[in-house]
């Protein structure tokens, strides 16, 4: 039996506020965070992620009064990251109504982390993000974190299996190349990926449109597709319109 595809939109909080980057540059302002999930619960959007894209760079804490006002409205599940370091923390975001807590940084620097979160919380609660970026000729795959200015030793291939290994219950692939572009997912590692782990994997980064997100969770077994300026932006002036696909957009069957 085949699973229904999860599509799930991915916010940034900068400042306080929602944006939207370009290869996790450049952000943009697109509206207020409370306000963005209460159209996605109108929208009946499958899950949420959220993304604190200051909190680590900043050397703070998660903002947990931000996370319970979201959590407290979100109707869907919510996965959260952003400045996530201990399991104590783990623990309080997951108490305060997050089912998904994703870790970068903290996580690639001592999997140990990993390990401890999920025997506290459940695997199912603990998501491990690997931000990549290709080499100038499009090949090789660095992982990095940091917000993509700092290099991680190791492949991403050898990085997701020590991630399940150390008992994490999902993976989140992080393109810092597609990021904002809506060029296209990058097929080619979401395939390399889902063939050396038995974990779920969300892949986010370059959703170019909705019947391209069928196609990626359609083709690879267990992936769920996540896009930012696709659910925030409309037209090629890309004016900001928050925006979800419909039952009869996402019934359709997906071309090529």
């Amino acid at each position: 039996m085949s699973l229904r595809p999860r599509l799930i939109p991915c916010l940034l909080v900068h400042n306080g506020g929602l944006v939207k980057t370009t290869r996790f540059a450049d952000p943009k302002y697109v509206g207020d965070p409370l306000n963005a999930v209460r159209i996605f619960n109108e929208k009946r959007a499958d899950e949420l992620m959220v993304l604190d894209i200051d909190a680590t760079s900043q050397g703070r804490e998660p903002n947990y009064s931000l996370i319970a006002t979201l959590a407290r409205e979100c109707r869907m599940p919510l996965c959260y990251g952003g400045g996530v370091t201990t399991p104590d923390q783990v623990d309080r975001i997951v108490s305060l109504g997050v089912e998904k807590v994703a870790i970068a940084t903290a996580a690639l620097a001592d999997l140990t982390l990993v390990e401890s979160s999920a025997s506290r919380v459940g695997s199912q609660s603990v998501a491990v993000v690997l931000e990549t970026r290709r080499d100038a000729r499009g090949q090789l795959v660095s992982v990095h974190s940091r917000r993509g200015t700092q290099r991680i030793d190791g492949s991403a291939h050898s990085l997701a299996q020590q991630a399940e290994k150390a008992g994490a219950g999902e993976l989140v692939i992080n393109s810092i190349d597609r990021d904002g572009t809506m060029s296209g997912y990058d097929e080619p590692l979401i395939a390399e990926l889902r063939a050396c782990v038995n974990l779920p994997i969300t892949v986010v980064g370059g959703a170019s449109s909705v019947n391209e997100m069928l196609k990626i969770t359609s083709r690879h077994q267990g992936v769920a597709a996540a896009a930012g300026s696709l659910f925030v932006f409309k037209g090629k002036y890309r004016a900001v319109l928050i925006q979800y696909p419909t039952p009869s957009e996402r019934s359709t069957q997906p071309r090529g």
